[in-house]
């Protein structure tokens, strides 16, 4: 029998609805009042996935023009999947300030419907997390309900993160590849690849390509166009990556593309051309490697910019005593170009040979003026075409995107 209170004022109090991930149990509880048909701490055990400890201040109500509401998952609720959304539902009745926030103030964004009837969050929630749901539900009898539900999500055995290149606010090269390094391997590539989105100021065709499961790379089909405004949305806090590792943060990277800076070595030629914004810039007279020491032919991406570097043969496997080692300390205008060691430098021993003959060990040396010139024009991500020698890059050895044909490259993402 209700209470003459709840047939005054037609309150209504959430009703709960569970989903766990081996079924789905739903209940509503209806009206508060103020004068409780139960006691505190009792179990209603015919109110399957409702609280265990029902809240004392509610008791059910028939009044037709009361918001009755639902949440998905129950109040309570352990071991909830980070990537499933939130709702809550109301029928006959207006939501309106829902909020759902992790015990550390982060809240996770949400929309209603257009008639204001459900609120769905957006399923990236982070795993091992305390969230609490408030808000309020107006009937059409005019009063307000107050929502308030808390629940946990289940815990993952790893969390995935991401570092990415190019960084937040960097100007790059045309030939820029997105890299996504991630900190634990990836199963569910597919499911991952879903969180991930380019947003450019100009149209661009690109695509992502997995190098294993624990990087990502994303490149346009052709170069860059210069001067375009890039962001990329990283928006995998709560996605499953399989093995029980989920996504614990999301992360948004801006970037610029600068003027377009391309550079053609010819080794045969031992000439060098740099192109800036499609119109030739200057012609250099290089070496490259020598016999034994061959630099490698095609595509490749400047990857790092030193104005003085040392370079150890060390590093490369000579050692001191062999008749090719070396060990100088202040090579001046380096840009690598391959992970194994290939850069171009300024190289003023090899002054004599520069435009004429190869007698490096495989980077591309030129004069100090000119080294000091070219530094000057070239940013991370500008590429290098390498040709005239049949030793080919080999693939990961540096930043080797441009090397693979387009349809190849886009056979690479786990969505194609």
């Amino acid at each position: 029998m209700l209470s003459s209170t709840v047939r005054k004022h037609g309150l209504a109090v959430a009703g709960i609805c569970v989903m766990l991930v081996v079924g789905t149990a739903c209940s509503d509880i209806k009206a508060a009042d103020p004068a409780p048909s139960s006691s505190p701490g009792t179990t209603n055990p015919s109110t399957p996935g409702s609280s265990s400890t029902p809240d004392p201040s509610t008791t059910p109500s028939d009044d037709p023009a009361a918001a009755n509401v639902k949440v998905v998952p129950a109040k309570g609720a352990s071991a909830v999947r980070p990537d499933q959304p939130v709702t809550v539902t109301s029928d006959g009745g207006e939501l309106s300030d829902v909020t759902l926030k992790d015990s550390n103030g982060g809240t996770v964004d949400g929309t209603l419907n257009a008639e204001k009837s459900q609120w769905t969050s957006k399923p990236e929630l982070k795993p091992g997390a305390k969230y609490t749901l408030t808000g309020t539900a107006k009937g059409s009898d005019g009063n307000s309900v107050p929502i308030k539900s808390d629940f946990r999500t289940l815990s993952a055995a790893r969390n995935l993160k991401a570092s990415v290149a190019p960084l937040n606010g960097e100007t790059v090269g045309v030939a820029m590849p997105i890299q996504i390094f991630w900190n634990n391997p990836v199963k569910d590539r597919a499911a991952v690849e879903k969180r991930l989105t380019v947003k450019t100021s100009v149209p661009v065709e690109g695509s992502w390509h997995w190098v294993g499961n624990k990087q990502v790379n994303y490149r346009p089909k052709t170069y860059w166009p210069a001067g375009t405004k890039v962001s990329v949305l990283i928006d995998t806090q709560g996605v499953n990556a399989g093995a029980n590792i989920w996504g614990s943060a999301s992360r948004k990277i801006d970037f610029a593309i600068g003027r377009s800076v391309i550079t053609k070595i010819d080794v045969k030629k031992h000439t060098m051309t740099v192109a800036i914004n499609g119109k030739l810039a200057r012609t250099i007279p290089i070496t490259a490697g020598k016999s034994g020491f061959t630099t490698r032919s095609g595509t490749k991406v400047i990857m790092e910019k030193y104005p003085v570097k040392r370079m150890d043969a060390r590093t490369v496997g000579i050692k001191p005593g062999d008749p090719e080692y070396y060990d100088i300390h202040d090579v001046k205008w380096a840009q690598r170009v391959t992970s194994s060691g290939e850069f171009i430098h300024g190289a003023p021993w090899s002054s004599g040979s520069q435009g004429t003959e190869n007698v490096s060990h495989g980077c591309i040396g030129m004069s100090l003026p000119n080294g000091q010139w070219y530094f000057a024009q070239t940013l991370r991500g500008d590429p290098v075409v390498v040709v005239g020698t049949t030793r080919m890059m080999e693939p990961n050895n540096g930043w080797t995107d441009w090397n693979e044909p387009w349809a190849k490259y886009k056979a690479g993402s786990a969505l194609a």
